[in-house]
């Protein structure tokens, strides 16, 4: 694989995540070298619909999409790992979460640092390891796994 270090802007991660607003969850690559890690991250703001009702009183994002987020960052990874893009003929899902943990709450106006490096791919299945920071801060960190599927 290649040295190469990587950014991208939201133009190149549309271009290489099928996710679509509200459910796209990754601003801005800061740093991917595709077989092997990527560093980006998603700024987190009041007006996300989820704080409307998690929790009014008390807004956190919620730890599924913490893993959401840190899963889309993989996929862009993988993506460029495979040199590909979305095509509509297949699709990477995310298949498989352990060891998920939650160290501290995400809050608005944090900027949520993902990190994933790959672990292990074969054929069609990857795994990595992931984390999420907040002011170079853990807050969760899990080991993820996505697959291949061709869509009929």
């Amino acid at each position: 694989m290649s040295n190469e270090n990587i950014e991208m802007n939201v133009n190149g991660i549309l271009n290489h995540l099928p996710h679509r607003y509200p459910m796209l969850l990754v601003d801005r690559v800061v740093s991917l070298q595709p077989g092997k890690s990527i560093h980006a991250y998603k700024n987190v703001t009041i007006n996300e619909d989820f704080f409307n009702g998690h929790f009014p009183h008390h807004p956190i994002m919620p730890g599924v999409l913490i893993m959401e987020a840190l899963a889309q960052a993989a996929g862009i990874l993988t993506y460029k790992s495979v040199q590909a893009t979305p095509d509509g003929n297949s699709v990477f899902y995310f298949v498989g979460i352990d060891n998920a943990r939650f160290k501290k709450p995400v809050m608005p106006g944090d900027q949520l640092h993902l990190h994933a490096n790959i672990l292990r791919q074969i054929r069609d299945i990857w795994r990595y390891e992931v984390k999420a920071e907040v002011d170079e801060e853990l807050v969760a960190v899990a080991q993820l796994m996505c697959a291949r599927r061709d869509l009929e």
